[in-house]
């Protein structure tokens, strides 16, 4: 047993942790967790946890169901949302099979195995999310309408607003967690928030994330209030995303800057944009994953639907922030598709793996687009050359089938399972009638 193994042991007994949460996610990016005594935890160390893998949503079929989860311990915390008294603890976890090999189905190995790839060619791949959510008054009922915790908008500051209590007791609750936080603010949507996490390397990143969707939601609920990742949650107010800047390091040294050169980006960097444009439209059914994702890309504001890069220029899919003197390492891109909902682990996989393969191949970058993407017509960005991004699920999930790249990065089980679980999502809500149909038809025919 390591040093890691020995620090949560001995914090077991000087914290008085009583419970140990493991946790782990599905294919679709769902939490899953699974309670032991912290006297099971030296073995869970050893051997693992045993579950029914065939209940996990993409893990396994009937006949070959059994699965270990082996806790991290570098990823052990006190949960702090569990009161005084006895403490609770949570590591996430690896899945692994009986004979100790990774679980192809486990999204955190999906993640690991492109970093591995990328660790292969030197690079270590660090990103830094600013995740958007909304705050309801009420627990939303079937069919019901949520009814936004405030009427504010974008900055502002409003006196004993209830956002910004919630947002300070969220971050307190993610920095006694080890999550740092760099920036928080009201959404332009009533009663939206955003809390940006400060840059880590992606692993790390994703399993915040994935801490981060919780601790909110525990608050929400401590404080009477709902809080949804949902991208589009109202047809007339903006949907949240997770604008993720994205950068590649060689040792100490930022991949991406290079001195005196365009907006002081790389060659390694404009090859890795060209890689996530080029497969921009196989990686959506990835980082938007939902029925719902495409409303909230259609809608416009901040979210992109079109494949192109600009400097500064937050109406295109890839931007590259404004360059800061002296601030080399701070070059990055950031990629604004990405949905508040998607799975972390798969979603950082798959722009790595886009974004390599533009390097592995020498991909060239594509013109610079300066306009406002949405004030062009659709004839000007084809003249243009500016392709659109998927406009539905079924789209996406189309153009997704015939990717090479995708079915790589994924590996084959998590590819075969995740289309067949999208085209099924798909199904479904074509049979659905909606408001909208009732609202437009009863009345009139």
């Amino acid at each position: 047993m390591g040093k890691q193994e020995d620090f949560v042991l001995r914090a077991l007994e000087e914290r008085d942790v009583r419970f140990v949460r493991l946790w782990f996610t599905d294919v679709l990016g769902y939490l899953k967790s699974v309670a032991v005594a912290p006297a099971e935890l030296e073995g869970a160390f050893d051997e693992g946890i045993g579950f029914d893998g065939s209940a996990i949503e993409g893990f396994a079929r009937v006949y070959e169901a059994d699965m270990l989860a082996k806790p991290d311990p570098s990823t052990f915390q006190i949960l702090p949302w569990r009161g005084e008294g006895p403490s609770t603890a949570r590591m996430f976890c690896d899945i692994v099979m009986p004979d100790g090999s990774p679980s192809y189905a486990d999204p955190r190995y999906v993640l690991k195995r492109n970093l591995a790839a990328a660790a292969d060619k030197g690079f270590t791949y660090y990103t830094h999310p600013e995740i958007e959510f909304y705050l309801f008054k009420n627990t939303p009922e079937p069919g019901g309408e949520p009814i936004p915790v405030d009427r504010s908008g974008f900055f502002d500051h409003t006196a004993q607003s209830m956002g910004s209590d919630f947002r300070r007791e969220a971050i307190t609750m993610l920095e006694s967690m080890g999550i740092s936080v760099e920036f928080s603010h009201h959404e332009g949507g009533p009663g939206q928030q955003e809390i940006d996490l400060r840059y880590a390397d992606a692993l790390s990143t994703a399993d915040n994330i994935m801490t981060f969707r919780t601790v909110v939601r525990e608050v929400a609920l401590s404080q009477g209030i709902w809080a949804s990742f949902m991208p589009k949650p109202f047809t007339t107010h903006p949907g949240s995303g997770m604008h993720t800047h994205v950068s590649l390091f060689e040792g100490d040294q930022n991949a991406f800057f290079e001195a005196g050169a365009e907006y002081q980006l790389s060659k390694t960097g404009r090859m890795f944009i060209a890689g996530v444009l080029r497969h921009a439209s196989e990686i959506s059914v990835i980082t938007n994953q939902w029925v719902n994702s495409y409303k909230r890309l259609l809608a416009g504001d901040e979210a992109p639907p079109y494949v192109c890069w600009g400097h500064n220029n937050r109406s295109a899919m890839v931007r590259i922030p404004m360059y800061k003197p002296n601030k080399g390492p701070s070059t990055r891109i950031e990629i604004r598709t990405l949905d508040a909902a998607a799975n972390p682990y798969l979603a950082y996989a798959v722009i790595l793996a886009a974004g390599m393969k533009g390097i592995e191949e020498g991909y060239e970058l594509p013109r610079e687009a300066e306009d406002d993407m949405w004030s062009l017509t659709d004839r000007e960005r084809q003249s243009l050359g500016i392709e659109p991004l998927p406009k539905t699920l079924h789209e996406a999930i189309t153009i997704a089938e015939d990717s090479e790249l995708l079915a790589e990065a994924l590996g084959e089980h998590v590819f075969d399972f995740f289309l067949r679980n999208k085209r099924q999502e798909w199904a479904d809500y074509r049979v659905q009638v909606s408001p909208f149909e009732r609202d437009r038809m009863l009345p009139v025919i």
